[in-house]
C-alpha cells in the first residue's frame, strides 16, 4: 500500500534535485537582474541613455567559474553528484565551490519529498512543493542581498489565495484573504512605530509581503505562531553573531530568512507546534 506513495514522493525529491538547482540559479541572478533594472530606470530619470549591457537573466550567459571564467558543461552541473564528482572544485583551476549549493539542492529535494509524502500525488502536494521552492529562494536572497523581490513575494501570496479559493489546503478563502490583509498590516504597523520613534528603518517592505504571503497560505490564524518563532529565532541567531562578530556592516540581520524558517515550519509541523515548541 506505501509501495506508490514512496515512489510518487521520491519522484518528487528527483524532481527537487532539479529545481534547487535551478534555485542557485535564481538566488545569485535575481538580485542582479534587479540592480540592473534599477539603474536603467534611474538612468531614464535623468535622461540618459541605458548602459549597454551583455544579456544577463536567468538563463544567459551560460553559467561559469566566477574565478577563472570556465564554462561549466552539462555533466558538471548535475544536482549533487556532479559536486561530489569533482570534489567540490572548478575542473578548470581548482578553485572551492560553495557547499551551499549542494545544501540548496538537497533541501529542497527533502521539502518536495515532503510535500508529495504528506499531501500526495495531487494539486496540494505540487502547490506545497511551490511554496516550498519560493521560501527557500526568498531566504537566500535575503540573506545575501537583503532583498525581497516583489517577483516572487507577490506570485506567492497570490498563488496562497487561489490555493485557498480551490481548497487545496485546510485554509479557506476569507481566513486566507485576512491573513494576507493582517500579515502586511501588522508588520507595516511595526515598521511605522519604530521609525516614529527612533527615526529609523527597522525592516524592508519586503518583510510585510513576506508575512502577508504566510498569512495567505496558513491563514489570519497562524500569523501569531509564525511570528513568534521568527522572533525567537532572529534575536538568538542576531546575538549569536553580535557575539562572534558576524554581524554584517550596519550591525543588522535581514528578518526574512527566520520569517521563511517559520513558514517552512508551519508547513511541516503545523502552526500550533510552534506555540509549543516555544512554550506557550
Amino acid at each position: 500500500m506505501l509501495v506508490s506513495p514512496l515512489i510518487d514522493a521520491a519522484a518528487a525529491g528527483v524532481l527537487g534535485l532539479l529545481v534547487g538547482s535551478f534555485l542557485n540559479v535564481v538566488i545569485y541572478r535575481l538580485p542582479k537582474m534587479l540592480e540592473r533594472q534599477w539603474a536603467d530606470e534611474c538612468a531614464q530619470l535623468q535622461g540618459k541613455p541605458a548602459e549597454q549591457a551583455p544579456p544577463f537573466d536567468l538563463t544567459r550567459p551560460r553559467s561559469r567559474c566566477r574565478q577563472c571564467g570556465h564554462l561549466i558543461r552539462w555533466y558538471e552541473n548535475v544536482p549533487v553528484l556532479s559536486y561530489l564528482m569533482l570534489r567540490g572544485k572548478c575542473s578548470a583551476c581548482g578553485t572551492a565551490i560553495g557547499l551551499r549549493y549542494p545544501l540548496v539542492e538537497l533541501a529542497t529535494a527533502a521539502l518536495f519529498f515532503f510535500s508529495i509524502l504528506h499531501w500526495g500525488a495531487s494539486p496540494a502536494g505540487a502547490a506545497w512543493c511551490v511554496f516550498s521552492a519560493a521560501i527557500v529562494a526568498l531566504a537566500l536572497i535575503d540573506w545575501d542581498t537583503t532583498l525581497l523581490p516583489d517577483d516572487i513575494t507577490l506570485p506567492l501570496m497570490w498563488a496562497g489565495l487561489i490555493v485557498a479559493a480551490l481548497r487545496w489546503n485546510d485554509v479557506t478563502l476569507p481566513q486566507a484573504l485576512w491573513g494576507a490583509v493582517a500579515g502586511y498590516l501588522s508588520l507595516w504597523l511595526v515598521y511605522q512605530a519604530f521609525k516614529l520613534l527612533t527615526g529609523k528603518e527597522g525592516m524592508g517592505y519586503g518583510d510585510f509581503k513576506l508575512f502577508a504571503a504566510l498569512g495567505a497560505w496558513f491563514g489570519w490564524q497562524a500569523l501569531v505562531p509564525i511570528i513568534l518563532m521568527a522572533s525567537v529565532i532572529g534575536a538568538v541567531v542576531g546575538i549569536a553573531m553580535k557575539f562572534s562578530t558576524g554581524l554584517r556592516e550596519g550591525g543588522y540581520v535581514p528578518f526574512g530568512p527566520f520569517l521563511a524558517g517559520a513558514g517552512l515550519t508551519a508547513m511541516i509541523f503545523g502552526p500550533a507546534s510552534i506555540l509549543a515548541a516555544i512554550g506557550l
